[in-house]
């Protein structure tokens, strides 16, 4: 049994309330008093447990998710499951709050970040593309004590950051296999299709589909990523003109998490061609699509669980306790037609 702070006590001879006052440095106790109770700390193999001190205080944990202001289905989907994890978490002395911004703009990402009182808030998880503006601000977080996890889309060589998302180089491996499994030996060429290159996850998706495609197989050629910024008319350009000027396309990857726009500009500018199409995440239309066979399979993550695991890990690391790591890892769910 882990020795308690009556056991404490009563091995360094003075009264719970003085080794409450050592334990919290608080002000009113003696020099002797103090040696007696580290004495005894390190005779009994006493740890103070952060989480018990916190629930007899009746510690208000409050965390921040920093999300981007602009966005599609996949972004209504992660701010429903984080209002349902706030609601669910109210009696528990738990705020979770939600910040919108500009996540494009790395400056303005890292003026936010640092305006963050520690003071109001225990930890913070963050949705943003890569860039040294964003990771450094990031790390100056972690330097005033305010907790971080990166959302979905991590930071290259942030340490000290936990990361609540799948394995992405493994998903964009999925997706050429699947392709690849798909195509049979049939030759040709694969259109991939991202809403920014500066995502982590989207640079990483890339290269485990690069890696799969080229080694496995050689007889398919992955094209340049398009870019469509998450605007309508110009993915409908980009696409098309793509689709227009390489007849041997048969097949398309679009491994941002919003499809939709992309999608739709494929149905519109493909005419009689049938393209293999493989997405990600699961929303209202990627399922619909998959229904109509607009598109073959989806690669998904469960945002609940994303959302969940976010909030357990800043918890734990409040408390200065180890996150369960099978627990918060997040799983690739492929899916079809067959099995939605």
């Amino acid at each position: 049994m882990r020795p308690t702070a009556k056991d404490l006590a009563e091995a360094a001879g003075v009264s719970l309330a003085t080794v409450d006052r050592v334990l919290n440095d608080r002000a009113y106790v003696s020099k002797k008093a103090v040696r007696k109770v580290n004495e005894a700390i390190e005779r009994i193999g006493f740890s103070k447990n952060p989480a018990a001190v916190n629930l007899a205080r009746s510690k208000t944990y409050r965390f921040l998710f920093v999300l981007p202001n602009t966005g599609d289905e996949y972004l209504i989907e992660l701010l429903q499951r984080v209002a349902e994890a706030k609601d669910a978490l109210q009696s528990d002395l738990t705020v979770v709050e939600v910040a919108q911004i500009p996540i494009s703009d790395p400056h303005f990402v890292a003026k936010y970040l640092t305006s963050i009182d520690g003071h109001m808030m225990d930890g913070v998880a963050i949705m943003a593309p890569e860039s040294p503006q964003v990771r450094d601000a990031m790390a100056r977080l972690l330097e005033r004590g305010i907790k971080v996890v990166q959302f979905l889309s991590g930071q290259e060589k942030l340490e000290h950051a936990d990361f609540v998302g799948i394995d992405n180089l493994a998903a964009g491996a999925t997706a050429g296999k699947i392709i690849g499994r798909f195509l049979h030996r049939e030759p040709g060429k694969i259109m991939v299709v991202a809403e920014t290159m500066m995502a982590q996850d989207s640079i990483e998706r890339r290269l485990g589909f690069d890696s799969i495609i080229n080694s496995q197989f050689p007889h398919l050629q992955g094209l340049p990523s398009l870019e469509t910024y998450g605007d309508e008319r110009r993915a409908q350009a980009i696409i098309q003109r793509t689709l227009e000027n390489n007849s041997e396309i048969n097949a398309v990857y679009v491994l941002s998490a919003e499809a939709r726009t992309p999608v739709s500009a494929i149905a519109q500018s493909a005419g009689p061609r049938k393209l293999t199409v493989i997405v990600h995440e699961r929303t209202p239309f990627t399922e619909q699509a998959l229904r109509s066979e607009q598109i073959d399979a989806i690669i998904a993550q469960d945002p609940g669980h994303a959302v969940r695991s976010a909030i357990r890990i800043m918890r734990a690391r409040t408390d200065l306790r180890e996150p369960i790591a099978s627990q918060e890892k997040i799983r690739i769910e492929v899916l079809l037609k067959e099995n939605l």
